[in-house]
């Protein structure tokens, strides 16, 4: 796809290495004078466009970025389309992605960026855009539209206010909301989750901590794959991921993980549910400009120290194991082990769930959370 030139831009597809760190460097200038931004790893971004993603063996893709005339070494914008064919196979209809989006406040640029990402997807026999999804929705996506008044925890999307103001101008519509629930952690929990633990417990259910090292650690990682496959096998948007593709993303969590707020349940040797809560590292990360340099690394070292709270990602109890009162009793030990004595934790937020997820959102709400954010998922027909 050649270069469009428009006004004091063009848009152009990433063909080069050189092109790349273009692409990579548009975050920076685009929130450079935000308090609230985390910067992304740099070579896990990155990574996501080598040959050896798996992506590539059942999806395809491509980047773009908006120059500016005036000085065509800075990209002012950036996208990417990509098709996942696993997608298109589970919902049975020709839906494209777009994702790795970042603009500078300037419409026709981001509406430039879209068309091309649109018009790329339309040439590969697309009749939908979803975005923003960075190739899955097991990755980055959706975009913040209210709760910006405070930073993203640990691996949770952020951007300009803009950005959904962008997004209806340019004629997307709404395909799905997601909430951010927070979580003080001085209120005590209702006695009914103490109580779900208890009769839990009297059911022949066990609880214990996350395996964190050796062996143990990837036994407990694979049975986590079978729980995360079967559990949130119909969730909207999602497609299955292979074993490989998640031992990987865990072994790169491995050393975040604290295991007293990662409690899983087993019922005869089996694990049958768990909740995954982290750390908020998004607090450390801040400081090492998204490069895990040996400078880097002793940053969020030092950093790390300043950890406050953390994020729950998600609650899982297989169904069959519900009416013993799992979920509640996962529940109850999170919060217990964010609130033992000696943890830094004061504050938790369980995110992201979507808006018609209601058996979740009553059990979130009556355990004490409050929506504080909501973010969006959007989608646009593509003529013919």
């Amino acid at each position: 796809m050649n270069a469009k030139v428009r006004r004091d831009f063009e848009i152009q597809a990433v063909t080069s290495p050189q092109e790349g760190e273009m692409f990579l460097n548009v975050p920076g200038l685009v929130y450079a004078n935000d308090p609230h931004w985390v910067p992304p790893i740099r070579s896990s971004v990155a990574k996501q466009f080598a040959p050896s993603n798996p992506f590539f063996q059942y999806g395809k893709l491509q980047q773009f970025i908006a120059i500016s005339t005036a000085n065509p070494q800075q990209a002012v914008g950036r996208v990417v389309a990509a098709v996942n064919q696993r997608l298109i196979d589970r919902e049975n209809q020709n839906i494209g992605l777009f994702g790795f989006f970042e603009c500078i406040p300037d419409f026709e640029i981001a509406q430039a960026l879209l068309e091309t990402a649109c018009e790329w997807l339309r040439s590969h026999g697309m009749t939908i855009a979803r975005g923003p999804i960075d190739l899955s929705t097991h990755n980055n996506c959706l975009f913040l539209v209210d709760g910006f008044d405070s930073p993203p925890m640990v691996m949770m999307p952020y951007n300009p206010a803009y950005y959904p103001e962008f997004m209806e101008r340019d004629g997307w519509h709404k395909a799905k909301d997601a909430y951010a629930y927070n979580f003080p952690l001085d209120k005590p929990l209702s006695p009914e989750f103490e109580k779900g633990y208890r009769i839990a417990c009297k059911s022949g259910v066990t609880f214990r901590p996350l395996h964190i090292k050796g062996k143990e650690f990837e036994e407990d990682c694979i049975s986590l794959y079978n729980l995360f496959t079967k559990a949130f096998a119909n969730n909207w948007s999602s497609t299955p991921r292979t074993q490989e593709e998640f031992l990987e993303e865990a072994k790169e969590l491995q050393s975040l993980v604290d295991p007293d707020v990662f409690p899983v349940a087993e019922y005869n040797g089996e694990m049958i549910g768990f909740w995954m809560g982290l750390p908020d590292y998004n607090i450390p990360l801040k400081h090492v400009d998204g490069k895990l340099s040996w400078l880097g690394i002793i940053k969020f070292l030092w950093y790390r120290r300043q950890i406050d709270r953390g994020r729950v990602i998600a609650i899982c109890s297989l169904p069959e194991y519900r009416r013993k009162m799992v979920p509640l009793a996962l529940i109850y030990l999170g919060m217990q082990g964010g609130i033992k004595k000696g943890k830094p934790y004061k504050r938790a937020e369980l995110s992201w769930v979507y808006e018609d997820n209601f058996p979740s959102r009553k059990l979130i709400e009556a355990s004490g959370g409050e929506i504080y954010k909501t973010y969006r998922i959007y989608e646009k027909e593509l003529s013919v």
